[in-house]
């Protein structure tokens, strides 16, 4: 007498383990909560003198509340060459983005995320915010004064390979503190412009083509002990643009010094209806 099942056994037990997997399977389907939509991914853009560690107050803070963050390097080779290295990390980045720029990073997203749909909200942050046609330096001299002398703020150091006539500006270490870091401790804005990372300066010059907040909605942190661009300017750029405006008391250098601040005006534009 054989052991073995039939095959009618068999092919009977098969057909109703199908079925029983079959109305689990839409049983777990009805049951599953629907999934929350996933948060914007934040990818935090640093000005001249700076690199991705200025955002570390910032980072953490979103970082803590969920945020997937990012901070990639500005190359501080040029206007042009700096928005097109950005463009090209951004088009890596899957899902919507909120994009934040400090001081010529604000320069920087103007141009790189103009025609780029995964990006949601500009953050500008003690930032640049220009117009077609403007540059940093036209926007830093006055209509009817003189240009800034650099030379009582920068030391030139040459690079190889540099086109001609473009050199580094290294900001001076005596005057760095007072510039841009007047409400960190002293021994904290040392070690800033002990580590700064220089800028070309054709950054400065090149001009800006159609800037992304003309379709893309912005917000601006505006520091109101800010020495090195003046707040009046920062206003003017913001409302200009049709930015949120939040102030806060901090020098240039609000992102280390406010992070918490500047963190929350972030997550009002990743929540923001568009």
């Amino acid at each position: 007498m054989s052991l073995l099942p039939s095959s009618r056994v068999v092919g009977t037990v098969l057909a109703f383990a199908a079925a029983s997997a079959t109305l689990f399977a839409a049983s777990a389907a009805q049951a599953a909560p629907t999934a929350k939509p996933s948060k914007p991914t934040v990818v935090l853009v640093h000005g001249a003198w700076a690199d991705g560690s200025s955002w570390a107050g910032v980072t953490r803070a979103l970082q803590a509340d969920g945020y997937t963050v990012t901070a990639p390097p500005n190359p501080l080779r040029g206007l042009q060459a700096d928005a097109a290295y950005l463009a090209s990390y951004l088009k890596t980045v899957k899902g919507p983005i909120v994009l934040a720029g400090h001081s010529y990073g604000g320069a920087v997203i103007t141009e790189a995320a103009t025609g780029n749909p995964n990006v949601k909200a500009l953050v500008f942050v003690d930032a640049f915010i220009p117009d077609t046609g403007d540059s940093v330096l036209s926007l830093l001299t006055p209509k009817d004064g003189p240009a800034p002398d650099p030379n009582a703020l920068f030391d030139a150091v040459p690079f190889p390979g540099a086109p001609e006539g473009v050199v580094d500006w290294y900001f001076k270490p005596a005057a760095f503190p007072s510039a841009l870091a007047n409400d960190l401790p002293k021994r904290e804005a040392a070690v800033l412009a002990a580590a700064q990372r220089p800028i070309a300066v054709n950054a400065f010059v090149e001009k800006t083509g159609t800037p992304a907040w003309k379709t893309i909605p912005s917000w601006a942190v505006i520091g109101t002990e800010d020495h090195i661009l003046p707040v009046a300017l920062q206003t003017f750029m913001a409302t200009r643009a049709k930015a949120h405006i939040t102030k806060v008391k901090a020098s240039h250098l609000s992102l280390i010094s406010q992070p918490a601040a500047v963190a929350k005006v972030i997550r009002t534009a990743a929540h923001a209806k568009r």
